[in-house]
């Protein structure tokens, strides 16, 4: 598992048909501290409803990724388990 920044959102006209109705994110993977940047944009598919600007957590676990979209014949190797919340510094009450 890893945490990413959701930077877009990929339009595809022609794509596989295990991501037909699939929303497809570009993501940045981050420092698990969520501070910096640890390596180049991913492509990842997302069940959860995820946005620009939301910290996620990423799997590269394609067996996961395969039973998500029903089907071992599939690319997919990145997706969303989970959206991070934004806590807030208790002293900014």
């Amino acid at each position: 598992m890893n945490v990413a920044r959701v930077i877009g959102q990929v339009t595809s006209t022609v794509k596989h048909q295990s991501l037909v109705g699939w929303k497809l994110l570009v993501v940045l993977p981050l420092t698990s501290d969520a501070k910096h940047r640890d390596g180049e944009p991913i492509l990842v598919i997302d069940a959860l409803g995820a946005g620009a600007g939301d910290n996620v957590i990423i799997t590269s676990d394609g067996v996961y990724g395969a039973k998500l979209v029903g089907t071992k014949a599939t690319p997919v190797r990145w997706s969303v388990i989970g959206i991070l919340d934004e806590r807030r510094n208790e002293n900014e009450q």
